[in-house]
């Protein structure tokens, strides 16, 4: 059981408060039972991951900051505990599974929490044999982290914290980079753990899975507990209501497109090889048979894209299928690449790709490098060219201008996404890809980026969008295109994904 008796916590100045956008928490009581799924919804920074910070430990342990009241795991105090005795107690799954691995196969992983309490050699392969079994993961046994998809991995993580059958559960974003298949698994095991009687606390901003499994959703807004809801009075909010707390759809069918599918696009998804669903003579990027071969064999199979410009289009499909490899491909990061790629209808080699585009990754950290967010913006850039950039201008629009001094190191994951992106529109690149822009951020944040995905195009710029995100596709995307095992299987405008549920990301419609 997990309880929090007028708990706050208020981060040291200059540390974890940077980090994650977060001021902290203050009076929280709450309790969670054996056998209850209690949600924590809100705005980014309102708190909700530094509850469950308290709960493992990390805060302050790791977060340096000032504690006050009690937090209780199963009736002791998280303080008193020894942090493998919290361990054991209070299993934490976080948003990103990277940042909880310790090893580089599979089968490892999952025995790495047991070796860590001290098990007997012979009783961590029985419960990892018996952990890879009841989840189903018996497939995933024995493989390279690295060859893993995000959703292959979200499934790991999970089985390692499982392994110890922990009474309590902490989940950080579960599902903010999942497709629908792995979302779903997710949701199997909850609700498994549930039924097994564990006391489960939840962090989320995409609420529609948890429908018919939370017991009780938590509004927090800065730092504070503001309402507290029974699952049918959650269900009774007003979409209006729900939209003036900051929360995501609980049905996409609530989201109204922002923009309608091109005419030459229309609202309809095309059978398997309808390719991208255009000529590609009007096309600012354009590829034909885009392969891409790696030791162990292809992974992009002939692709065939079109993206006009003044439009979004959106590549979805299941965790794996090629997406972020075909977008590396088009922007020339890839080397083992055939097939040919034009812009603006001339052949574009390699290079000049990579000179005509900007890729925003889903882990933004490995392309910030300056030692401030305004350096950043025109880090890489020629003199002249970095001179003619109004950084304030660039900032101010992804509402940035407020950490400009500020190392990115610093700042929130949705802060550094928002970077890279200022960085990409400074270098006036043709082309734009971003690569799950949407993750782990509110309904406010996600608006923002819809907001300048639209600028961005109706600047002429060819815009591309990875995600799972299906509200981000509705507000900003005039188009879809489907992949599945690497290959282009089918294009269709927005409103069509939300009566499908495929690999489009897990539309829920009738």
């Amino acid at each position: 059981m997990i309880r929090f008796e007028r708990a706050s916590f208020a981060y040291r100045s200059g540390a974890a408060a940077g980090e994650t956008g977060e001021a902290g928490v203050r009076d929280v009581d709450l309790q969670v039972r054996p056998g209850e799924v209690v949600v924590l919804c809100g705005r980014s920074g309102c708190g909700k991951s530094t509850l469950l910070r308290m709960v493992n430990g990390l805060a302050p342990r790791f977060f340096p900051g000032r504690a006050a009241g009690r937090v209780l795991l199963d009736g002791e105090e998280v303080g008193d505990l020894a942090s493998w005795r919290v361990a054991e107690r209070a299993g934490s799954l976080f948003q990103n599974p990277r940042t909880q691995f310790f090893n580089v196969d599979t089968t490892g992983e999952v025995a790495f929490a047991l070796e860590s309490a001290g098990w007997p050699e012979e009783a961590i392969r029985a419960r990892v044999g018996a952990t890879l079994r009841e989840l189903g993961l018996e497939h995933l046994a024995g493989r390279s982290i690295f060859d893993l998809s995000g959703g292959q991995r979200q499934k790991i993580a999970y089985a390692s914290v499982w392994a110890l059958r922990p009474a309590n559960l902490l989940l950080d974003e579960p599902t903010s980079n999942l497709d629908a298949d792995s979302i779903e698994a997710i949701t199997a095991f909850v609700a498994a753990a549930k039924t097994a009687g564990r006391s489960i606390l939840v962090a989320e901003h995409r609420l529609t899975w948890l429908s018919g499994l939370a017991d009780t959703y938590i509004h927090l807004d800065s730092g504070r507990i503001t309402r507290v809801m029974s699952a049918d009075e959650f269900a009774a909010l007003d979409p209006r209501e729900l939209d003036s707390m900051g929360l995501r759809a609980r049905n996409l069918d609530d989201v109204a497109p922002a923009v309608g599918p091109h005419p030459a696009h229309p609202d309809a998804i095309l059978p398997d090889g309808g390719g991208s669903g255009s000529s590609g003579n009007d096309a600012a990027l354009s590829a034909r048979g885009l392969s891409v071969g790696y030791g162990s064999g292809p992974v992009l199979h002939g692709v065939d894209v079109d993206v006009r410009a003044g439009e979004v289009t959106a590549l979805v499909g299941g965790n794996g299928a090629g997406k972020t490899t075909a977008c590396r491909a088009l922007c020339g990061f890839e080397r083992r690449t055939s097939g040919v790629v034009r812009i603006d209808g001339r052949r574009a080699s390699r290079r000049s790709r990579m000179r005509a585009s900007a890729m925003v990754f889903q882990d933004v950290d490995y392309q910030l490098f300056a030692a401030s967010a305004a350096s950043e913006v025109t880090f890489g850039l020629p003199r002249r060219a970095a001179d003619a950039v109004d950084t304030g201008a660039v900032l101010r629009e992804l509402a940035l201008d407020g950490v400009a001094d500020r190392h990115p190191a610093t700042l929130s994951g949705g802060q550094k996404q928002r970077l890279a992106v200022a960085a990409c529109v400074a270098a006036g690149k043709r082309v734009l890809v971003f690569d799950e822009p949407t993750s782990g951020i509110d309904v406010d944040g996600m608006r923002r980026v819809a907001r300048l995905l639209r600028r961005l195009a109706a600047r002429g710029r060819a815009v591309l969008v990875i995600t799972h995100d299906l509200e981000l596709i509705a507000c900003a995307c005039d188009r879809a295109l489907h992949m599945d095992g690497g290959r282009v299987v089918g294009a269709g405008g927005p409103g069509a994904l939300r009566f499908r549920k495929d690999g489009f990301g897990g539309a829920h419609g009738p």
